[in-house]
């Protein structure tokens, strides 16, 4: 390949121009329409502005003294009548009143148990205790026979206090047995 000197090389005399650029139309001789409706624009809103000024310049402000005695006047004119006697008397009554304080006593209402399940066959109620006595707390079985036959019941306590039994099965509830309830002892 031959080495190419581009210094040497002599320029080309006149630019050709770029075949994909829109060749732009000539101006005629004159303003641009677009330079003649801005003027027109800007002239009539100067002009608005001017007369705004003008219709304006005869308008008074008031002083602050001259202000000071209108609101003097005013409050004059509109005092407020003195308020009517009143027809009531549960002001006084509220004022001699005195309140009774009742006796409150907490009454406890027995002990409770929390059932977490009731089934047909007896391996299923100790699957059951299994998974309760996983989670670290002690459960029972008890059979119950009925009308459809015998229920095997997995149930916790006797508790005391219900605070007592709803700790219990929030302990249940973390360790994904959430079928418990809680009643009262029978």
């Amino acid at each position: 390949m031959a080495h190419q000197d581009y210094v040497s090389r002599p320029r080309t005399p006149k630019k050709k121009s770029n075949p994909y650029k829109e060749k732009q139309a000539e101006t005629p001789a004159g303003v641009p329409l677009k330079t003649k409706l801005i003027a027109l624009v800007l002239l009539i809103a100067l002009s608005a502005f001017g007369y705004l000024l003008w219709s304006i310049k005869d308008i008074e402000t008031p002083t602050v003294e001259q202000q000071i005695q209108e609101s003097k006047e005013e409050s004059n004119a509109s005092q407020l009548p003195t308020p009517p006697k009143e027809k009531w008397q549960y002001m006084e009554q509220l004022k001699s009143k005195e309140v009774e304080v009742g006796e409150y006593a907490v009454e406890e209402k027995g002990p409770y148990k929390m059932q977490c399940g009731s089934f047909r066959t007896r391996k299923q109620a100790e699957v059951m205790k299994a998974k309760i006595a996983f989670s670290g707390l002690s459960a029972q079985i008890s059979a119950a026979k009925g009308s459809s036959g015998t229920w095997h019941k997995v149930f916790l306590g006797p508790y005391e206090k219900k605070r007592n039994a709803e700790k219990d099965k929030h302990k249940l509830n973390s360790n994904n047995i959430s079928t418990c309830q809680i009643w009262l002892w029978k």
